[in-house]
């Protein structure tokens, strides 16, 4: 700026020194020393620790904090270095030292060694503030925690239970919350994991921990719970007991697609709503919708239990329709994040084609979805027989001869009938019973396709799933063909890379370089 005016300015220049040790010239500081004098004087480092000892769990992969807390973190971890600058800090605040900056030094994870690397800080001679590096050198020591010793001396040894139950005949709810469960790791602290025939049982090694895993489960589904508890041992001298808890937690049995005929007192609760609505989604709440007004409302696990009520003709009972006309009545609405449209549609059994000429007319939430020509899966209330008390109690409600429930791809599935997907599903390290007979498995397998199935048709139910690709997956030219027809599939934007850490492979490519 002052040259910009014509200023005349003098230039500024640093002097320089001798240091009183060496003689070389030097910047002046405090001291009146270089920087190498100053630390062959002075070693801020003295008295700081620069070896310690820390108990490292290895099942759990947990470090100890004195006294009794395990801190759980990986190698390198944000976690794992907070966990080491605590155990010096001490020193270094006794010491009047400043830490600067720290960060790991690479050794081999079989060594048992972590190394930090800590640059301090700290005023020494007349005020001149002298900057040291140096290493701690922290040993691992395995020394199993509480609970990793109690599995280990007896696997059975569980201190709290949780018993998820759901009573319908299929385990698709199961196979749901299994990945809910695998995306939000609810069940990392659980010891053991059992598959029975009605439900998953979860143990845990503490009571809290088992409290945690069921205030989850009711956060993703309609459940009600209970709990008990039962005395194991009794020490009259100390007043100390141990007992085994057992949490005994229902969901509800209303699934989505489920046909429901709704109580008399719940309807007039609702608005008149129904009798006959479909549920659409179960979260922590269900959601039920009318096919024949699209009227839409949800409810909470409170209500439900409050009132319950059971399905009148479930996923097991669904008949294939083909579609012979469809004449759109109103237009396109968004309900709920999914779309609808009211429709008239002509329909008729597949079974009977050729039998005779039996056809529906029929009001159907599925308008802009179906078209002349189309299979859709629904329910046959003409040739069914019911046997509710519920649906009696509406003698002047007249019963439609169908509902239809969703589109059917099963046609344009048999050309891809046993070809692998592009992705898969994770899964729970679960005992499973075999006592179980060839057709409960065949049944199991059955049910868990038609669960992949789900996923890939309703982009809703994957939203709080994690898929992964699928490794060993190779294309063909004939399966892109069949892709390009109108059959609903996982986007590769969705699928998540599947990491897996194979310590072997790893030798060997470090032997190979």
């Amino acid at each position: 700026m002052a040259q910009d005016t014509g200023m005349f300015m003098v230039p500024q220049t640093i002097g320089s020194v001798l240091c009183c040790k060496c003689g070389i010239l030097m910047v002046p500081n405090a001291a009146n020393m270089c920087v190498m004098c100053l630390r062959s004087e002075v070693d801020i480092t003295e008295g700081l620790l620069k070896h310690v000892i820390i108990m490292h769990c290895p099942e759990c992969d947990s470090y100890l904090h004195p006294p009794t807390t395990w801190i759980k973190a990986q190698l390198e971890s944000r976690e794992l270095l907070n966990f080491l600058v605590n155990k010096v800090k001490p020193s270094l605040q006794k010491a009047k030292v400043r830490l600067v900056d720290v960060n790991f030094i690479w050794t081999e994870p079989h060594s048992k060694r972590i190394k930090l690397n800590l640059k301090v800080q700290k005023e020494v001679l007349n005020g001149a503030v002298l900057e040291q590096s140096y290493v701690v050198e922290f040993v691992s020591q395995d020394h199993m925690c509480e609970s990793c010793s109690r599995v280990q001396a007896n696997p059975d040894q569980w201190v709290a239970a949780v018993q998820l139950r759901q009573h319908v005949a299929h385990r698709r709810t199961f196979f749901f919350l299994e990945q809910l469960i695998l995306k939000h790791d609810a069940a990392a602290r659980a010891i053991k994991i059992t598959q029975t025939s009605q439900g998953i049982d979860f143990h845990f090694a503490n009571r809290s921990h088992a409290v945690k895993f069921v205030e989850f489960v009711n956060k993703v589904a309609p459940v009600r719970s209970r709990h008990d508890k039962q005395l194991v041992s009794h020490d009259s001298k100390s007043n100390n007991y141990n007992y085994k808890y057992t949490f005994s937690v229902e969901i509800s049995p209303i699934c989505r697609e489920d046909l429901i005929c709704l109580p008399r007192e719940v309807s007039t609760g609702l608005g008149n709503m129904g009798p006959l609505v479909i549920c659409t989604k179960v979260t922590n709440s269900i959601a039920l919708m009318n096919p024949f007004t699209l009227r839409y409302c949800f409810l909470d696990a409170e209500q439900y239990w409050r009132a319950s009520f059971k399905s009148l003709l479930t996923r097991r009972q669904l008949v294939e329709f083909i579609v012979l006309d469809v004449e759109i009545v109103s237009p396109e609405v968004y309900i709920g994040g999914s779309r609808y449209a009211l429709a008239e549609a002509q329909v008729a059994r597949v079974s009977d084609f050729g039998r005779n000429d039996t056809i529906f007319n029929i009001k159907t939430h599925l308008g802009h979805l179906l078209s002349p020509g189309d299979y859709a899966l629904g329910y046959d209330l003409y040739g069914a027989n019911f046997n509710d008390n519920e649906l009696d109690q509406y003698k002047d409600f007249p019963v439609p001869d169908a509902i239809l429930i969703k589109k059917s791809y099963e046609e344009k599935r048999q050309s891809k009938r046993g070809k692998r997907r592009p992705w898969k599903l994770k899964s729970l390290k679960m005992e499973v019973d075999d006592s179980r007979g060839i057709a409960d498995k065949e049944k199991m397998n059955s049910e868990y396709e038609q669960f992949l199935r789900d996923l890939e048709e309703n982009p809703d139910l994957r939203f709080n799933i994690s898929l992964y690709h699928e490794k060993d997956y190779q294309p063909s030219e004939m399966s892109s063909m069949i892709d390009g027809e109108d059959l609903p599939s996982v986007p590769l934007e969705e699928l998540l890379a599947d990491l897996e850490l194979d310590d072997e492979k790893d030798e060997d490519d470090n032997t190979r370089e």
